[in-house]
């Protein structure tokens, strides 16, 4: 069975769609007047990302069958991910955009936790490679991108103070 490829290439597939999406998303605010906060940063972001999903398709049998619990909880969490996205609409990025004088989105998830986005991703850091039983993968990337997010909150949070009153 091809589960292992069938999965990967659908992960990779939502990404680059996502990575259009943001680009397309960016390039509008920018023309609005929003600036990008944090930039350099961004760059560590896309390493992270593409090195977790290279190797974990680098290492795991391609013959490798998910596990049909964690399957199920990553599908879940593509619900959340599309519920950040289109609450998020034309303000939703890979970047931190800020607009001066938009308002914070404070409906959807974002009534419940902050940086939902970020939850998301982390949680599929780790349940992917667990999916495929490859432990060590998830160990290492999650404390990669834990690290990293961490770092961006922090930009982030410094970004929208002004915005939060």
């Amino acid at each position: 069975m091809m589960g292992f490829l069938i999965v990967l290439g659908l992960v990779v597939a939502q990404r680059l769609g996502e990575l259009w999406l943001a680009d397309r998303n960016t390039k509008r605010l920018m023309a609005e007047g929003a600036v990008e906060i944090g930039a350099g940063h961004y760059p560590l972001f896309v390493i992270l990302h593409t090195a977790w999903l290279s190797v974990l398709a680098v290492i795991t049998p391609w013959t490798a069958v998910p596990n049909p619990w964690l399957l199920a909880a990553y599908v879940g969490l593509q619900f959340v991910r599309v519920w950040v996205i289109a609450t998020l609409g034309r303000y939703w990025t890979t970047r931190i955009i800020t607009l001066p004088g938009a308002p914070l989105v404070r409906s959807g998830p974002f009534r419940f936790v902050r940086h939902p986005n970020y939850w998301v991703a982390s949680l599929e850091i780790a349940l992917l490679p667990l999916m495929f039983g490859q432990v060590w993968i998830a160990v290492v990337f999650s404390l990669l991108n834990a690290a990293l997010v961490a770092y961006r909150i922090r930009i982030e949070e410094a970004a929208l103070a002004e915005r939060r009153s």
